[in-house]
């Protein structure tokens, strides 16, 4: 018995128990455990964030009120060239851009893929603060990858709506247009009149397509589910810009 008690206190000795947790330690702990639980900021957040800089609002005067359009548009170069959808500037008397930071310009049209209904705009001023978008590879889409869209819809600027990549080498034809565009991205994320010529992202935020037009079998000009976008590479050659 007393070797017992004995061989008990030594070990005792050899091997304390542990502290016990201060209230402190216990707090930290909860918090390392609920911090590691805590899901990642959604794609979304970090896409706006990255595209914000580079969006630019659109407004095209026509010769008479009823032929003003209001669009989207992204600077896509350092000398402040804009993409956008031809039929928001066509046959405008007179074109404003207004950058992020809230700079507003006169632009002419300096390039323009009537075939795929692309414009590129050059700004007679540019901000303080120039951040064209970084472009990325609409090859590198799969169906069922995020697609996000920002743009100005019915004049709410800078509005980002999400989705994903619905089809792709679709063909569309514009409500009173002749011109078929082919080749086209289709998505779900919401756009409607005032996204045409916005960009559209993929998770990181690069710019794989131009917004052109949304497909409504009412014919009504707002989205039911279809939209669709010019890819960047194809786009992007009226301003000139390196195939990817």
């Amino acid at each position: 018995m007393l070797a017992a008690l004995g061989a008990l206190l030594v070990y005792h000795w050899l091997f304390p128990p542990p502290a016990p947790l201060t209230t402190r330690e216990v707090n930290d702990a909860v918090a390392q455990a609920l911090a590691s639980a805590t899901a990642p900021p959604p794609y979304s957040a970090f896409v706006y964030q990255v595209i914000r800089p580079s969006l630019v609002l659109i407004q095209a005067q026509g010769a008479d009120e009823d032929d003003d359009s209001l669009g989207s548009g992204v600077v896509v170069t350092t000398q402040g060239d804009i993409l956008t959808s031809l039929h928001v500037v066509a046959g405008a008397a007179e074109i404003q851009v207004t950058f992020a930071d809230g700079t507003q310009a006169g632009a002419t049209v300096a390039a323009a893929q009537p075939e795929n209904d692309i414009a590129v705009l050059r700004p007679d001023q540019l901000p303080a603060l120039l951040a064209p978008a970084v472009l990325g590879n609409p090859r590198a889409m799969q169906v069922g990858d995020e697609a996000f869209a920002v743009g100005n819809p019915f004049g709410l600027y800078s509005s980002l709506s999400a989705g994903v990549i619905s089809g792709f080498d679709r063909s569309f034809r514009p409500p009173g247009s002749d011109q078929r565009l082919e080749g086209l991205i289709q998505i779900d994320a919401a756009v409607n009149p005032g996204n045409s010529g916005g960009p559209l992202l993929n998770r990181h935020g690069h710019v794989v397509g131009i917004v052109t037009g949304i497909v409504n079998p009412t014919e009504q000009n707002f989205f039911v589910g279809i939209g669709f976008a010019v890819p960047i590479n194809v786009a992007g050659a009226a301003a000139g810009l390196p195939p990817h």
